[in-house]
């Protein structure tokens, strides 16, 4: 295995096309870091592409913890409608804290998405059918600090 090959053997890449793989893919994007000028919203393609850099929580795994970020994206198709609650999108450079996503089905197989911020920003996203990708773009690096849950046993980095 070449050097290139051992970097981009762990990239992840999901799929979700119901609630259950939605829950998959956000409990991987829980405290991703997201700038809002990468919200990408394109009405004609019936699409939403999010650039982040999310925090690998299987780093947390096994006897010597890493604290990393990796940037990926996550795209959201057959989107037929997209708000923001609580998000200014004139303020390109504002960081925001993704907390988790929910699907609701309303009318099947349609139904809305919310991707909940911390501070109580959302995105609301409703969908003719859950269609979602989640893949890693790149290496990781080093994150400057570990998210911490009151809860969490691994929150001793602040």
């Amino acid at each position: 295995m070449t050097t290139l090959d051992m970097a981009t053997a762990d990239l992840l890449r999901l799929v979700a096309l119901d609630d259950e793989d939605l829950e998959v893919v956000s409990a991987h994007l829980q405290d991703a870091v997201v700038v809002v000028r990468d919200i990408i919203w394109l009405p004609a393609e019936k699409r939403l592409v999010i650039a982040l850099n999310r925090y690998d929580w299987l780093g947390q795994i096994g006897p010597t913890p890493v604290c990393r970020r990796r940037r990926a994206a996550l795209r959201f198709e057959r989107v037929e409608a997209f708000k923001a609650r609580d998000i200014d999108a004139g303020a390109k450079g504002e960081v925001l804290n993704l907390l988790a996503i929910e699907f609701a089905e309303t009318s099947p197989p349609g139904g809305s998405v919310v991707l909940n911020f911390s501070g109580g920003g959302a995105l609301r996203l409703e969908v003719e059918c859950l269609e979602a990708e989640l893949a890693d773009l790149g290496p990781e690096w080093a994150a400057a600090r570990c998210p911490g849950h009151p809860d969490d046993a691994v929150n001793n980095v602040a």
